[in-house]
């Protein structure tokens, strides 16, 4: 997906948390999967309209800097802190050609940032500034789309979203369409990139004790839609998480 189309989309990204799939698979599992961030500088890559930037500020970090490719979601973002003051930062950035920032970071996020890289250099790239950007011994964590996901499975309508292939495999991994099930409906295309993508460019930066979390489905979403709703997307998880350590 472009910038561009990031720019057309402003505040309405907000719309995706709601999702039953975001709503009690995404957002709880990979707030539980950071965990305890308080008192600590926390760097939120691919920050979006900057709804992990304020969740992190508001579980007690000391810092919070949210930093997003496109102008239109971070000046969304901006709006938010602006309307309820936190005390998040937010900067316009392209991680892959990320300048110092002055200060080393406890923790780092990166929710769907990696699979927009163009190739495997730019990933690697990518790793690197964020390595640079953590202190020793910091950890980065990610939420990506499965590496594996079976798009020949059912269907993930129910859950709020589409997933589609949409091109041959490439360097990377195969170019896919996810859209984002809202009134009008939002599209992304990017990468799916394959496990040892990731992992090459990881460790290539400096980045150890790699671990794949998957992401389950929280008690509450079991509570209100049953247990049957989420056997499909269990049983085929299109999402999963990523920990590592500087």
């Amino acid at each position: 997906m472009s910038v561009q189309q990031y720019d057309e989309i402003g505040e309405a990204f907000e719309g995706f948390k709601a999702l039953p799939l975001a709503q009690y698979g995404e957002v709880p599992g990979f707030l539980a999967l950071v965990g305890d961030v308080r008192d600590k500088a926390v760097l939120d890559l691919a920050s979006g309209t900057g709804f992990y930037s304020r969740e992190f500020k508001r579980r007690g970090a000391a810092e919070v800097l949210g930093i997003d490719i496109s102008e239109v979601m971070v000046a969304a973002a901006v709006e938010f802190e602006q309307r309820d003051p936190l005390g998040v930062r937010y900067e316009v950035g392209d991680i892959a050609e990320l300048p110092p920032l002055g200060r080393r970071f406890d923790v780092a996020t990166a929710v769907q940032l990696l699979n927009y890289a163009p190739d495997a250099a730019t990933m690697e790239r990518m790793c690197r500034h964020v390595h640079q950007s953590l202190v020793p011994g910091g950890e980065f964590f990610l939420l990506n789309q499965t590496p594996d996901y079976r798009f020949d499975g059912p269907p993930l309508d129910k859950y709020g979203f589409r997933a589609e292939l949409i091109g041959e495999k490439a360097e990377m991994g195969p170019r896919v369409r996810i859209t984002a099930l809202l009134d009008p409906p939002i599209s992304f295309e990017s990468t799916c990139p394959r496990r040892e993508v990731y992992e090459a460019s990881l460790r290539a930066a400096g980045f150890s004790e790699l671990a794949w979390v998957p992401l389950g489905v929280s008690d509450a979403g079991l509570r209100t839609y049953g247990a049957d709703f989420w056997a499909d997307c269990l049983a085929n998880p299109p999402l999963v998480m990523l920990r590592c350590r500087a």
